[in-house]
């Protein structure tokens, strides 16, 4: 079996994940709150300010790899019940034989796909949500259709939170479906990503928010502007001339474009 969890050369103690070329997840066991990938630090922002630091939360990974995020949050949430859906059991139990999860972390992993395991949660069972999942460097398509999306808004509290990353480029036609189908279920959505993704520069990662209720856009701005790599917020007007005439997807979806030939990427 080909190892999927392998050291970091250059940082001593740290661990990536690396599938079909694409670098998953990357953790540092020894201090859970450095998150190397600016897009985990984007979503990390997002949990940080939807309630107040240290709050307990009932969070739910739709994707799992590493579990850097998951372990951020039991870091700085602790007693936070977390669930991560990773149908990959081989990945899993690697993780765990090299990087094993804090004792009571708080944190169980199910063997399901995200569609699956969300579906048989009961309503109104978690703060957050957040979609982390690739098959290789793409985003499955059922977790970006409106039946997903519907089943997400029955599981979250109604001031819950959905996240996703996915990864595009200008002019983001596929982007722009899922945030159409976010709209049906979500009345206040919004987009983070670089300049140089937004301006069709770089193929790269767009994280989405989704809520029944009105998003910390300031607390969220001045994040963004005084990130190590600084990135744009999409939301309101300028969303909704983003999204145009665009239309969801349905039943089993679209996977997401993968990046340029010949090229790796993380996810």
């Amino acid at each position: 079996m080909t190892e999927r969890v392998l050291p970091d050369p250059y940082n001593p103690g740290a661990w990536v994940v690396r599938i079909e070329g694409a670098y998953q997840s990357w953790v540092d066991p020894e201090d859970p709150t450095r998150l190397e990938f600016d897009y985990v630090q984007r979503l990390a922002a997002q949990i940080d300010h939807h309630a107040p630091p240290g709050e307990r939360l009932r969070v739910v990974h739709v994707g799992g790899a590493g579990m850097s995020l998951a372990r951020y949050v039991a870091h700085v949430r602790p007693t936070s019940a977390q669930i991560v859906l990773e149908p990959d059991v081989e990945l899993t139990e690697e993780v765990r034989a090299k990087v094993p999860l804090p004792r009571n972390s708080g944190i169980k992993v199910r063997p399901q796909d995200g569609l699956s395991g969300v579906t048989a949660m009961r309503d109104d069972f978690a703060d957050v949500i957040v979609v982390d999942a690739f098959a290789g460097a793409r985003v499955p398509g059922e977790l970006v259709s409106v039946d997903f999306f519907a089943q997400a808004r029955r599981v979250l509290h109604s001031d819950g939170l959905l996240l996703l990353n996915v990864t595009d480029t200008h002019p983001f036609a596929w982007t722009r479906r899922v945030l159409a189908g976010l709209g049906n279920y979500f009345a206040h959505v919004m987009l983070a990503a670089e300049s140089a993704t937004l301006k069709g520069r770089r193929f790269g990662n767009v994280v989405m928010s989704a809520s029944p209720t009105p998003l910390p856009i300031d607390q969220l701005e001045r994040t963004a502007s005084g990130a190590i790599f600084p990135y744009r917020l999409v939301h309101s007007d300028h969303l909704q001339r983003l999204v145009g005439g665009a239309q969801p997807f349905h039943g089993e979806g679209e996977w997401s474009p993968g990046p340029p030939s010949g090229r790796h990427f993380f996810e």
